[in-house]
């Protein structure tokens, strides 16, 4: 593996799931993997699980690891060619990109949309222009569209709690994706990336994939193929087995805070129409907007260990990448 930024990249997830959770169980077997091998850790934006789960992930291999903070301790980036740089930008990305490569064996980068042109974001530039020009293995940390180490996770948290011998089970889970809401615009790429990986899943006869959304906030159809899609809350929920809770903004108005009737905060009265369902988050969460604090304090709650499970997903992908060095 050289490139990990979506599920395309995995060439099966029921194999990638039981790799992550053989490094579960030995977290240290494979350090002469990453011995006198260095990560670079690059943040255009704020971490916290993808910051620490991956350092520990690269620690666990035997790795060194670098960080930064981009944003803050980096020169201003140019990333368009054939411009004078005679404005606000120091460095231009091709430079910047390739002198990473020549420090790290492995780079991990996370960049945000800026949720003002959708063309621009979607297209992916930024990430793809460090891609080309650092010249080593490349993990996505989250970019612009998609955010994988955290579906992977969540591919591994829905695997290991399920349980089909429980009491009116279905026999495989059905998975609902349910919007909620938030006081400002969130990106796309938490929902697009969980709804690429379940489809993926679906496709794999490992799930059942709902998507519960208000008119207005449809996610692009690249990422949904097969996803039964639902506009009222409490229809989805019905029999569902877990529930992943995620704000976005809108993807056809693109950015915008749309209005949206009441009633989609995930609470235990809405818990009621589902299967007994454990509930997901990516965090951070915003309690009693998003995501009510009765279910994150709650025995239905998987959101710890979700967080948890980011260290494996990162140790499995930084193991591929490793292996192929």
């Amino acid at each position: 593996m050289k490139l990990f930024t979506s599920v395309h990249d995995v060439p099966s997830i029921k194999q990638f799931v039981k790799d992550a959770l053989a490094l579960k169980a030995n977290p240290y077997a494979h350090q002469h993997l990453g011995k006198n091998k260095t990560l670079g850790l690059v943040f255009m934006n704020p971490s916290l699980r993808t910051r620490l789960s991956t350092q520990k992930a690269a620690l666990n291999l035997g790795m060194n690891v670098m960080v930064m903070n981009l944003d803050k301790e980096g020169w201003a980036l140019e990333t368009q060619d054939g411009v004078v740089m005679n404005g606000s930008t120091v460095e231009h990305i091709r430079e910047a990109a390739a002198v990473m490569g020549q420090y790290c064996d492995i780079l991990g980068l996370r960049s945000f949309p800026k949720l003002n042109n959708r063309e621009e974001d979607y297209s992916e530039d930024f990430f793809n222009k460090f891609v080309k020009y650092c010249a080593v293995p490349v993990v996505s940390l989250e970019s612009a569209t998609r955010h994988p180490l955290q579906s992977f996770a969540d591919i591994i948290t829905i695997h290991e709690t399920w349980n089909p011998l429980r009491v009116g089970a279905n026999a495989k889970p059905k998975v609902v994706l349910a919007w909620a809401p938030h006081v400002k615009a969130l990106p796309q790429a938490v929902p697009n990336s969980f709804a690429e990986w379940m489809c993926k899943a679906q496709a794999e006869g490992m799930i059942d994939f709902t998507i519960a959304q208000p008119e207005g906030y449809e996610l692009a159809e690249d990422f949904t193929p097969g996803a039964k899609i639902e506009y009222n809350l409490e229809e989805a929920l019905a029999g569902a087995d877990y529930v992943y809770v995620k704000n976005w903004s809108s993807y056809k108005e693109y950015g915008k805070v749309l209005t949206y009737p009441d009633g989609w905060m995930m609470n235990n009265d809405k818990l009621k129409f589902t299967n007994d369902a454990k509930v997901m988050h990516c965090l951070p969460v915003r309690r009693d907007l998003e995501l009510s604090s009765e279910i994150l304090d709650g025995p239905n709650s998987l959101v710890i260990h979700e967080a948890g499970n980011r260290l494996w997903s990162a140790q499995a992908v930084l193991k591929a990448m490793l292996e192929e060095l």
